[in-house]
């Protein structure tokens, strides 16, 4: 792995801050920002990894309705009301 070198300017205030709250960690400003930058690496890859997923769940969803594979708005109520049904029931029976 070759290094690089990251130049960004900051306020004297925030890195004379930054430097004293590292020095507290026994870790110096260069080790803190590079564990932020990897850290923030691999969020945005989680990040992506998961969109990617929830296209896909989401094409699949598609492509499966579009092929016809639907149920009904009556059947779905009709399944789900004898559900309720039967968890009225079980606690009536409780009581």
């Amino acid at each position: 792995m070759s290094d690089a070198t990251f130049t960004f300017r900051v306020e004297k205030a925030l890195k004379e801050q930054f430097t004293m709250a590292a020095k507290v960690q026994d870790l110096s400003g260069a080790q803190l920002l590079r564990d932020f930058m990897r850290e923030f690496v691999r969020q945005q890859q989680v990040t992506a990894d998961h969109d990617q997923w929830f296209r896909q769940q989401i094409q699949t969803i598609l492509d499966s309705a579009n092929a016809g594979n639907l149920v009904s708005a009556a059947k779905v109520e009709a399944k789900f009301a004898a559900r309720r049904a039967a968890t009225r029931r079980k606690f009536e029976s409780v009581k």
